[in-house]
């Protein structure tokens, strides 16, 4: 293949080759050396003797610059084959970087922990404050790619998304995904619309709040081929609005007195991420972590769904009373779906159905921390390309209204539905070992 065919690979085609060869190096290892444990960095620290002991020791910090020296070889071999400056990109990218090791160290403390504040939230910051309080320069904003990395990211998230997991939720963890996501992403569509928000900006806004959150709103981005400034805007709104739901909701499940299960299906439903999921039901109890988080891996296998209904629904929308253009059909839809979601269907597809569950387990630590880096430069990136004042003047505000409404539309159809579904009253409430 000749440079210029490689010139025309696409940003998913680049996101799931790397995604791709981290996943084949890591199986590979396993394979060979069976019972290998993998060096992860250490995040966790309780005091500042322990942070100097554990975090910046001299094997963690080797840790941390290996890490990093991997992922510039991968993202510069991408960033050098699409015809982009790698002097620019290169110490954009180690800055960035830095950035993202920082954000996971700062959330890895205990006591910012148990009150469930992510990683994400703390790279986003950085992020902000560095785009809204000083002019950065070209090479910095040059290696902000946050989609390309939160792309790569997701498709090594297929290793922890697992099909079978919708099977221990049962038949109450299928409808509630499927009732949650329609039904949500329909009102905030048509809210958006009566808000005078523009499509894009509702498809965007309406995937990330009835799915899970920034994945989602990446997927439905892609499926329109939408603004990426709007999607900027969308991901800041879901971590910002995730900050007070994550307080709230237990706190709303111990003064009401919602049962247990109910209250795990409630919150794997409204809440964004695994991780925040998992950080808030434990408040409620072991049972609520273990069917919330299951709750948000069945919503996570809608993601694939979700592209190609979206993808279909804007070619149809776009070519109706239209003599010319884009004709709506296989072809039409195929160029606008996101291709990275294959490798996510795919990944998920092998780890759940072939390769073995020892090997799996094996593997899934590291993955998860690499995931974890890919999804900080993501955020942190996320961050300087938004500002402030462009959310706020953003077509006077609806958006954020519109998102904010949808948001609480979520949160209530969806304590309906878990109630019903969970709680015991049309079906027989499932068990979770």
């Amino acid at each position: 293949m000749n440079f210029k065919l490689r010139r025309n690979f696409s940003e998913d085609s680049w996101a799931v080759f790397i995604a791709a060869f981290l996943l084949l190096l890591v199986i590979a290892i396993a394979l060979v050396m069976p019972g290998f444990k993998f060096s992860i960095p250490a995040y966790k620290w309780a005091n500042f003797a322990d942070l100097q002991q554990h975090v910046f020791s001299f094997n963690n910090v080797v840790l941390f610059l290996l890490g990093g020296l991997l992922l510039l070889l991968l993202t510069a071999t991408a960033v050098f084959f699409s015809g982009e400056k790698l002097s620019q990109f290169i110490p954009g990218f180690l800055l960035l970087y830095v950035f993202a090791i920082v954000s996971l160290i700062a959330a890895g403390n205990s006591a910012v922990n148990s009150y469930g504040i992510e990683y994400v939230i703390f790279a986003l910051l950085t992020g902000l404050l560095l785009n809204n309080l000083f002019t950065l320069p070209v090479w910095v904003r040059s290696a902000a790619k946050s989609e390309f990395f939160i792309k790569t990211g997701l498709v090594i998230l297929g290793s922890s998304v697992l099909f079978t997991d919708i099977v221990k939720a049962g038949l109450p963890g299928v409808l509630q995904a499927i009732l949650v996501v329609a039904v949500v992403w329909f009102f905030a569509v048509w809210l958006s619309r009566k808000l005078k928000v523009d499509d894009e900006f509702a498809v965007i806004l309406a995937s990330a709040v009835s799915i899970c959150g920034v994945s989602a709103a990446i997927v439905a981005a892609g499926a329109i081929q939408a603004d990426k400034k709007k999607l900027s805007y969308v991901t800041t709104l879901v971590l910002v609005v995730a900050i007070p739901m994550m307080l709230l909701q237990p706190w709303i499940v111990g003064r009401f007195g919602i049962p247990e299960l109910v209250a795990g299906a409630w919150m794997g439903g409204t809440l964004d991420t695994t991780a925040s999921v998992a950080a808030a039901t434990e408040i409620v109890g072991a049972q609520a972590t273990k069917v919330g988080v299951i709750v948000k891996f069945s919503q996570n296998v809608l993601i694939g769904v979700a592209a190609f209904l979206i993808a279909s629904w804007w070619v149809v929308k776009n070519n109706k009373g239209r003599s010319e253009g884009e004709k709506p059909g296989f072809n039409s839809i195929w160029q606008r779906f996101p291709k990275f979601v294959l490798g996510f269907i795919a990944v998920s597809l092998v780890f759940s159905f072939v390769l073995q569950p020892a090997l799996s387990k094996q593997v899934s630590p590291v993955l998860n921390s690499i995931r974890s880096v890919w999804f900080a430069l993501a955020f942190v990136s996320i961050g300087i390309e938004a500002r402030f004042s462009d959310m706020l003047k953003t077509q006077g505000g609806r958006p954020a209204a519109a998102f904010i409404g949808a948001q609480l539309f979520n949160i209530l159809w969806t304590l309906l539905i878990a109630y019903l579904l969970f709680g015991g009253k049309i079906l027989p409430a499932p068990i979770i070992q």
